[in-house]
């Protein structure tokens, strides 16, 4: 081959990050660093559930729960019996609780890929144990959430569930629906739900009955962090964040955000005074500007609500939103970066030389919570992870 052609050949091998439109870059040592500092928070009896459902909180399920298990991580929770399989198909190991409503027409699958099912209420259980396949199990008991479960004060119910057959029930669990507030009223609705859940537990023990009980959510961990259970389940806290910035939280650990998102300038175009951009003609140019487009928008999960609202990060410099984001391109006013060029890496979450811009206050600025924020980056951005 000659040098020409080599050399030609050569330029077309590119790594996924230079291929990429627009990508999320997942660190892993700030994975391993969080995990390390939840535990560090929690009874050495109680054990990390990584939750990592809605694919890791949009971080990428596969490359987050190989991880997990690499530092030792053995339980799983996922929302759905899909999103349990595509971790068993990728080699998972561990317990895989599904923390969604599963069909009984389903129990061969959950069989066959040896996943633990949430039993959402006491017909569920039945008809689970109708499907006369051998299942194990994780009873939801209701204590004042009022969306799955069972209520404490149906224990003959759950006392029968218990002598089911057909069902191994290894893990009983409730959900705090308020331990992220600081408000007195949600702070003693929140107790009253420790207590009531802990009081069934010991009326299951007083039958000759215990197996391993998790109540604490990210929140509950934080505010409520010295319950005696085998299990902890840490979901947004897992990934280095916080739903919003308004919380009064008991531990506030200096947690680390695993994923950065990140886009490249596809043009840039001067814009003169007078003249608008974007749908809707929403921004109007009030002097000279320099425009930068970027190849993502809310196909991709960035949120049409930041339109004409934040600001991204070009050379650790802040460039405004301007314009209506589209569906798969924005703009942003790099007036103030005249280095800026076509090809240039714009950061929409993460850092830049000294700026951040961390997912919460994104989050905030959209009207939204950062589960919701991060959950939605759609599958066009690739996920590249980094040690």
């Amino acid at each position: 081959m000659d040098t020409i052609t080599k050399n030609k050949k050569e330029n077309f091998i590119k790594t996924p990050i230079q291929m990429a439109r627009s990508y999320c870059r997942i660190d892993l040592s700030a994975l391993a660093f969080n995990v390390k500092t939840i535990q560090g928070i929690l009874p050495d009896s109680c054990r990390i559930m990584a939750i990592v459902k809605a694919n890791a909180y949009g971080h990428g399920d596969l490359p987050v729960s190989e991880h997990l298990n690499k530092l030792g991580i053995r339980d799983f929770a996922v929302a759905t019996l899909e999103e349990g399989i595509r971790l068993r198909e990728a080699k998972i190991h561990g317990n895989i609780l599904i923390l969604g409503h599963t069909p009984s027409f389903c129990a061969p699958a959950l069989s066959r890929w040896h996943l633990t099912q949430t039993v959402t209420d006491y017909q569920h259980a039945r008809e689970l144990q109708d499907a006369g396949l051998p299942l194990d199990v994780h009873i939801k008991i209701d204590t004042g959430m009022h969306r799955l479960g069972i209520s404490p004060d149906h224990f003959d119910d759950i006392l029968d569930i218990f002598s089911m057959d057909h069902l191994r029930v290894t893990g009983m669990f409730t959900h705090l629906c308020a331990a992220d507030s600081s408000q007195p009223d949600d702070i003693v609705f929140t107790r009253g739900q420790i207590r009531n859940f802990f009081t069934l537990e010991q009326k299951l023990e007083h039958r000759g009955i215990h197996v391993p009980v998790h109540i604490q959510s990210s929140y509950g961990i934080l505010n409520y962090p010295g319950l005696p259970c085998e299990f902890a389940r840490p979901g947004i806290i897992l990934y280095g964040c916080y739903s919003d910035t308004s919380k009064d939280l008991l531990r506030q650990p200096a947690l680390r955000p695993v994923l950065s998102l990140h886009s490249r300038i596809a043009s840039i175009r001067q814009i003169h005074s007078g003249e608008c951009v974007g749908y809707g003609r929403t921004w109007h140019a009030d002097s000279q500007r320099r425009l930068a487009v970027l190849p993502i928008g809310y196909a991709d999960g960035y949120p049409r609500a930041l339109s004409n609202k934040g600001s991204v990060l070009i050379h650790g410099q802040k460039a405004p939103v301007v314009g209506r984001i589209c569906m798969d391109q924005m703009t942003v006013d790099i007036t103030d970066i005249p280095q800026a060029a076509p090809g240039d890496i714009a950061t929409l979450i993460g850092k830049d030389g000294q700026e951040e811009i961390r997912a919460e206050e994104v989050a905030v600025l959209a009207g939204t919570i950062t589960n919701e924020l991060l959950s939605r980056l759609g599958s066009r951005l690739h996920r590249v992870t980094v040690f």
